[in-house]
């Protein structure tokens, strides 16, 4: 793989990153007792029993993916959001944008950035009369699309509504996702503008973009509150792993992975097929930079 990467994929997906070598080499090895174990030993009932380690690698094992999902979820509901209602918000961009965040990875965090502005000022704005108004937000990056494709998007859990100046709760039960999604727009471009990543033209040419401008803003996902078990639901959602086991299917008679859509029933027109190595090279671009913070 990594000696056909510049002859195929360099092109589209950028250079090899050295780091990708120890990731997968420590995959290879996740939950095998031959490479490294745990002994687990009770001192009143005596009994035993030993624990593989896992490679705790992000973005390419889904069994590790998943338990770092859980984790984090619990760690949400129990010591970070507050007990009311909340609301889950997707941000996402147009294709022309995206190779931008794959070259430029650094500009993931102004993402997660613009997202919570576009929140917190549109909850201010709908709260009138109210001082020092703020709202919370939990921002995860996914940079997976529906079939692995790389799509950077951001996924956030915010309550629904905020706190004034004296700490009292304000409910903002509605904002506006067309809004949310102009002022979304502004933000992502002023910033590109700003890294001189885009030129006037281009900036011309996307804001011409008046009905379907590639942009777009959800927020319909809510969890009410006391409900405990859709908080850590949603919560674990932000955070899954960009790669499905149960979607994966490998046909050996024709040689290819069969990745079923997300959300389909697994008829033949909801799969789609790749050949091996391109499927194993778009997981490797969902593989996070070191240090890379995907949670803000």
């Amino acid at each position: 793989m990594k000696g056909l990467w510049e002859e195929r994929f360099e092109r589209i997906y950028g250079f090899w990153r050295g780091f990708i070598d120890d990731v997968v080499n420590r995959y290879l090895d996740c939950g095998l007792f031959e490479a490294g174990f745990a002994r687990v030993y009770c001192d009143e009932c005596h009994d035993e029993f030993l624990v593989a380690l896992s490679c705790k690698g992000r973005g390419f094992c889904p069994s590790c993916s998943a338990k770092r999902a859980a984790i984090f979820a619990a760690f949400l509901r129990e010591e970070v959001l507050e007990p009311v209602g909340h609301a889950q918000w997707v941000f996402s961009m147009p294709k022309m944008l995206r190779p931008y965040f794959l070259y430029h990875p650094e500009l993931l965090g102004k993402l997660c950035r613009a997202t919570y502005e576009t929140v917190q000022e549109l909850m201010a704005e709908a709260a009138i009369g109210v001082e020092s108004f703020r709202t919370g937000m939990v921002v995860v990056v996914q940079t997976a699309g529906d079939l692995l494709n790389y799509h950077p998007h951001t996924h956030a859990i915010a309550p629904r509504g905020g706190w004034d100046g004296n700490g009292e709760w304000v409910p903002i039960p509605y904002v506006d996702t067309d809004a949310a999604e102009r002022l979304f727009r502004n933000k992502v471009l002023s910033f590109l503008k700003a890294e001189g990543l885009l030129s006037e033209e281009r900036l011309e040419l996307l804001l011409s973009w008046s009905h379907h401008t590639g942009f777009s803003a959800h927020n319909a996902v809510t969890v009410a509150e006391g409900d405990d078990k859709g908080l850590e639901r949603l919560s674990r959602y932000l955070l899954r792993p960009p790669l499905s086991h149960e979607r994966m299917h490998w046909d050996g008679g024709q040689n290819e992975v069969v990745y079923t859509r997300k959300g389909k029933t697994g008829r033949r027109e909801d799969d789609e097929r790749f050949d091996p190595l391109d499927f194993l090279a778009r997981v490797l671009m969902q593989i996070p930079e070191p240090k890379l913070h995907y949670v803000r």
